[in-house]
């Protein structure tokens, strides 16, 4: 099997799996649209260990946890599993917190844009048209030389560091202590955060999909970029079929409903729809992959990967703890400024890395 997964057409079978396993979900629980999302699974980790406020979405997340224990468990098996880092840290923590508030802008990361399509979510053509846009700005600033450094390889026992993390959340979930009279662990009592599907087929679908993301290099980010930086077409091939397998899964469960109006999860505010996603497209970009690609990279001990992540974590906490992020009714108080600054950030990013022997 995994001589077909590491073929050219290896992101066509992973993309298949991927958006059937989607739209399952959804059926067994997950939120509408949102069979894995890593930015909306994500800021509800994040409210789960307290780090915001925002009672609705709260829970922690078993996918994202096996996102990087199937990835793990793969590096292992073959040989890919090689600790390294120190690519300017700090900029990476700085360009996963701004990738993860234009995604809370626009209710969804590069996977659910694709996912919100699927489901009929009419909405998500403006983020995808958004997240396009930001990768051209990305591959842009890449054919200037961009590069945030060369990582070094590292001792063997600092990529064990995320996929311990993973587990610290998977027994945070089974044995749900309280630290507190009112927590944390906090859980949803309604809400996105209180849909879910049972753990043990979340965690059973995470693993599954790091599995196959790590084969594959599954990536929606670098789908598009290869498309506009060297015409290779394999990664993209990858999404399309996600996409196709997901919407085709969602006809077949009653679970396909086309419209702008009333979808779940998402506003109808069009503008920064866009712009929530031109900003991610941009982050993402720059720091190398989607947010799914950042969390298999930290499974196979890559440090830069997972200092993006906590990076991500941590802009989940101020979106909601600094009404930055959307709701249905549409974008936060300041999620129009913080978006602004943080495409501000990514230029300012952009430009002062740029390699001079370029």
């Amino acid at each position: 099997m995994d001589r077909f997964l590491t073929s050219k057409n290896g992101p066509v079978y992973a993309g298949v799996v991927l958006g059937v396993i989607a739209a399952v979900l959804v059926k067994f629980g997950n939120p509408g649209n949102m069979g894995f999302c890593v930015a909306c699974f994500t800021r509800d980790i994040a409210g789960a260990l307290g780090l915001h406020h925002a009672s609705i979405v709260q829970y922690l997340r078993p996918e994202i946890a096996g996102f990087i224990l199937g990835a793990f468990a793969s590096a292992l098996l073959f040989s890919e599993y090689k600790p390294r880092g120190g690519s300017s840290p700090l900029v990476r923590l700085a360009l996963g917190f701004f990738a993860m508030i234009g995604a809370l802008v626009f209710l969804g990361c590069p996977w659910r844009a694709y996912l919100r399509i699927a489901g009929g979510d009419m909405n998500a053509i403006a983020g995808l048209a958004g997240l396009v846009v930001g990768i051209a700005g990305g591959v842009w600033f890449l054919y200037r030389g961009f590069s945030l450094g060369a990582s070094r390889p590292n001792p063997k026992a600092s990529g064990l560091v995320m996929p311990l993390l993973a587990v610290a959340v998977l027994l945070l979930l089974v044995v749900r202590p309280v630290f507190g009279p009112d927590g944390p662990v906090f859980f949803s009592a309604k809400g996105p955060g209180a849909a879910h599907a049972p753990v043990a087929i979340s965690l059973a679908a995470g693993l599954l999909v790091g599995w196959l993301a790590q084969r594959t290099r599954f990536c929606t980010i670098g789908a598009i970029r290869d498309m506009i930086m060297i015409g290779d077409s394999h990664l993209f091939k990858g999404v399309a079929a996600f996409t196709l397998a997901a919407f085709l899964t969602n006809v077949a469960l009653g679970q396909f409903h086309a419209g702008f109006e009333g979808q779940p999860v998402a506003h109808t505010m069009q503008l920064w729809n866009f712009l929530g996603m031109v900003l991610s497209g941009l982050a993402f970009t720059l720091a190398g992959g989607c947010p799914g690609r950042q969390l298999i990279m930290s499974g196979e001990g890559d440090a830069d990967a997972g200092t993006f992540v906590i990076g991500m974590l941590l802009g989940a906490a101020f979106a909601h703890n600094f009404l930055l992020a959307s709701s249905g009714k549409g974008i936060g108080m300041y999620g129009a400024a913080a978006t602004m600054i943080g495409l501000g950030f990514c230029l300012i990013v952009g430009f002062g890395f740029r390699n001079k022997m370029a």
